[in-house]
């Protein structure tokens, strides 16, 4: 009888995954921090904290929502933070008190944050002080009831706490001034928590466990349904897919990757936690000297990134004077990897790019390239373990082998469907369970999968899905801009450039004001960095904006 997945590291891959060891994501949570108790779980700016650490303050925080705040089960919670330790205490504490995780970009503009609490009708929310004057200006228009503020430093020891808090607020003045003066902070609340005696509620796999928002068609951010069952059977999944290859309770895993996004959400955090491994958190990627820096420091076996992280790294003058020896792997998500990337990436660390591919509303790994893999090899790979993937045509038949369409994808990890959204959910998600994703792609006869492009009007910059209908609406509000189509321009980096084509009222405008118009709402990746202008733009004859003559 084969020993359950959890308690060997298996030498083949299954064709079906179960997750049913796990009541919940709290029970796994729970199972997992008791099994490597002694194991540090996370690492960040120096500070080790373990799986028992990890348990205690995620349980103190539980009972503080619970006991203190006596938040009804399925309550919205919204956590607006980077990559710190207080991310995972708060994400499992929510999760074992029967709320929702509610992820939110802390670089969201005020309306875009708004749009997301006022659509979750989120009633907490713990964020970071550096984005607190963004909540403050639409913390009234919103339901939320309860502010939990941190800092940066937090959660590290005595007196490296109080320093960094210090210098992030005082010397690079990160911190711009806000005024939430009903604000809880984030240790108080672990230490009103810590004086009752947690009980967690009834939580079945079925039950929402995330509510994951993801753009739309329309401009619109939708927030995909993900139970708990989805989010343990994808990383089951995983686990499942690449076991023969990962070291199981020795990965010391590196985590670039924002973990409000879902892919690492389900495998840089949850994986790594089933395989019992380390996991260094990086706060600011975007920082390569501190990375970079961190990285010295750490003997690490895994990373998880995507093109534009691999290309900043191998363009820093020290990445490449790392000491590799302990590295085997990069799991790359969120964006096609570029040959040439992967190519120079295997040369400098003597070691392969195995991507994956996935969507929100799919928990959201859905394929990725063999274990076995020795060298980078192009596509999105095969489906995981318990998924299925057809390509169909417009009018939804299956095509053949080698033909182009439109992937639908099936499996035990799919979203329950749309945030108060029925038509969206009819039209993404068919009556027998298939999801439509628009992508458009291909298999090969060695059956693994494709993807070349996008059947909605949708662009993927660095990792990050963008609507043009959502920038194009800004830039016409703009009180000079008469028309506005925004389309995608390939970039050897992020993938694809935002490109808007205007066509003005009145005079020429400077490009520079269009940009800091944008920026004030909205994320810095949507901000278009080309601009044209145009006398007119191409239409069809009942008035619809050609975009592909504009490419």
């Amino acid at each position: 009888m084969r020993k359950p997945w959890l308690d060997h590291n298996p030498t083949d891959v299954p064709a079906e995954i179960s997750c049913e060891q796990f009541k919940n994501l709290g029970d796994f949570f729970e199972q997992q921090c008791q099994r490597f108790s002694e194991r540090t779980a996370f690492v960040n700016m120096g500070y080790e904290l373990s799986y028992a650490q990890l348990e205690e303050q995620s349980r103190h925080f539980s009972a503080y929502l619970r006991h203190e705040l006596k938040l009804e089960k399925g309550t919205r919670v919204g956590l607006m933070m980077p990559n710190l330790l207080q991310y995972p205490i708060a994400l499992f504490g929510v999760l074992r008190a029967g709320l929702v995780a509610v992820n939110i970009n802390p670089l969201y503009t005020a309306r875009e944050l708004e749009h997301q609490l006022v659509d979750s009708e989120a009633e907490v929310i713990v964020v970071v002080d550096n984005f607190a004057s963004t909540l403050e200006a639409v913390v009234k228009k919103t339901q939320v009831k309860h502010v939990i503020m941190t800092r940066i430093g937090d959660m590290l020891a005595l007196p490296k706490r109080t320093l960094v808090n210090f210098v992030v607020k005082y010397v690079k003045r990160m911190v711009p001034s806000y005024h939430l003066p009903d604000a809880k902070s984030f240790r108080y609340c672990l230490k009103l928590g810590a004086e009752h005696n947690f009980l967690a509620p009834e939580i079945k796999q079925s039950d929402m466990a995330f509510l994951q928002y993801t753009g739309g068609t329309t401009g619109v951010a939708k927030g995909a349904i993900l139970s708990h069952a989805a989010i343990l059977t994808n990383v089951v999944q995983v686990f499942g897919h690449f076991a023969p290859r990962t070291l199981y309770q020795d990965e010391k895993v590196v985590t670039p990757l924002p973990l409000y996004h879902i892919f690492a959400n389900t495998v840089s955090l949850m994986l790594v936690m089933y395989l019992g491994g380390s996991n260094l958190l990086i706060t600011n990627p975007r920082d390569m000297d501190g990375f970079i820096g961190e990285l010295k420091k750490y003997p690490f076996t895994l990373i998880f990134g995507l093109n534009t992280l691999f290309v900043g790294l191998l363009r820093h003058p020290e990445f490449s004077k790392l000491d590799f020896s302990t590295y085997r792997l990069a799991i790359a998500g969120g964006m096609s990897t570029q040959e040439s990337v992967a190519k120079q990436w295997h040369e400098v660390t003597g070691s392969p790019i195995i991507e994956g591919y996935g969507l929100t509303e799919c928990a959201p790994v859905v394929a990725a390239g063999m274990h076995t893999e020795q060298a980078f090899v192009p596509g999105i790979g095969v489906p995981m373990p318990s998924t299925l993937i057809k390509i169909v045509d417009s009018n939804e038949q299956e095509l053949a082998t080698g033909e182009l369409g439109e992937l639908w994808i099936k499996g035990p990890q799919l979203m329950d469907g749309y945030w108060k959204r029925e038509q969206d959910s009819a039209e993404a998600i068919t009556a027998d369970g298939w999801f439509r994703s628009g992508d458009m792609g291909y298999m090969d006869e060695r059956g693994r999968f494709y993807v070349v492009d996008r059947s909605k009007d949708m662009l993927l910059v660095s990792g990050f899905n963008v609507y043009p209908s959502e920038i194009e609406e800004i830039l016409m509000s703009h009180p000079e801009v008469k028309e506005a189509a925004v389309i995608g321009v390939d970039d050897d980096i992020t993938g694809q450039t935002v490109k808007a084509v205007l066509v003005l009222k009145g005079p020429p405008v400077n490009e520079k004001e269009l940009k800091q118009f944008c920026r004030k709402q909205l994320t810095a990746y949507k901000v278009p960095r080309l601009y044209e202008f145009r006398d007119e733009l191409p239409k069809s004859a009942v008035g619809k904006v050609l975009k592909k003559n504009l490419q």
